[in-house]
């Protein structure tokens, strides 16, 4: 049995929270430039530019990437042969937030009450967290900055079994031409399918930490997630809602079992401020 303090933990994850909003990952970074040569709209082009600027600045400044420094949530994988000491490691992240949003001068953008008084929780807290118990001694955390213009235009929907392949695609595409300029593109698309009405949102959600241009295992999901792809970016909405060939740099699909009278498919939208990271203690 492997002991892990919560001091650790809270470090880690502080320091995580922190680099996360201030440096885009790798990939994507690598996607936009890769974009930037084959976007046909020259608005499209010059706006690919100054995103990739904006990028090189709150890295070099360390500095919040946008304003909008997110919802915070967590994927954990615990491993089995673990065991946590000093408190519980629910209590631990949320302190790691905490800490890195007074520390890091991130925007406190959680309202506790979400109808009546929407009183600001002032520190980014509670996270939203999901565990998974896992073979080994290890602690997998991953996180994602989910802003509010994106996530406001995520959609979910049960489908009837009857409508199919092509019903999926439809409701996806239409998600995606909805989202427009509002939700910031280019895109990155969490694709849910199957499950339950909530777990499909989980795995659309969950589908994004995947890295761009690593498609599923299974060749059929692979294959749907290229069509989708290239469908996104012949609908014209282009970086920021001007108009171009880049409205998503990826879409990636993950897909559970279901129930036989249902077809659920969710659809997470991630902005350009395309933060997440993942570490292992």
């Amino acid at each position: 049995m492997r002991e892990i303090h919560v001091s650790q933990i809270i470090d880690k994850v502080k320091q995580m929270v922190m680099d996360a909003e201030y440096n885009l990952p790798e990939d994507f970074v690598s996607a936009l430039e890769t974009a930037k040569n084959f976007e046909e709209s020259p608005i499209g082009r010059e706006i690919i530019e100054t995103i990739l600027e904006n990028a090189s600045v709150a890295s070099t400044e360390r500095v919040a990437y946008c304003q909008d420094t997110g919802y915070p949530v967590f994927f954990v994988e615990i491993g089995q042969d673990v065991h946590i000491t000093g408190g519980n490691i629910k209590d631990a992240i949320n302190e790691a937030v905490r800490q890195a949003t007074k520390e890091g001068y991130l925007r406190a953008s959680l309202a506790f009450d979400p109808v009546f008084e929407r009183k600001n929780t002032g520190d980014n807290t509670p996270a939203l967290i999901y565990f998974d118990f896992v073979p080994g001694d290890r602690i997998k955390i991953k996180f994602a900055a989910k802003g509010g213009g994106s996530e406001n235009q995520s959609k979910q929907v049960m489908l009837r079994p009857a409508d199919g392949l092509e019903g999926v695609k439809k409701f996806v595409l239409k998600t995606i031409a909805n989202a427009g300029p509002n939700a910031c593109p280019p895109f990155t698309v969490g694709v849910g399918i199957g499950g339950t009405f909530d777990y499909s949102a989980v795995l659309a959600k969950k589908a994004l930490f995947r890295p761009i241009g690593h498609r599923h295992p299974d060749p059929k999901i692979a294959m749907l997630e290229e069509e989708l792809l290239q469908l996104a970016n012949q609908l014209g909405v282009g970086p920021l809602g001007f108009g171009g060939t880049t409205t998503a740099v990826d879409v990636k699909i993950e897909v559970a079992p279901v129930h036989i009278a249902s077809l659920p498919v969710a659809v997470n939208i991630q902005c350009h401020a395309n933060r997440h990271s993942e570490i292992e203690i």
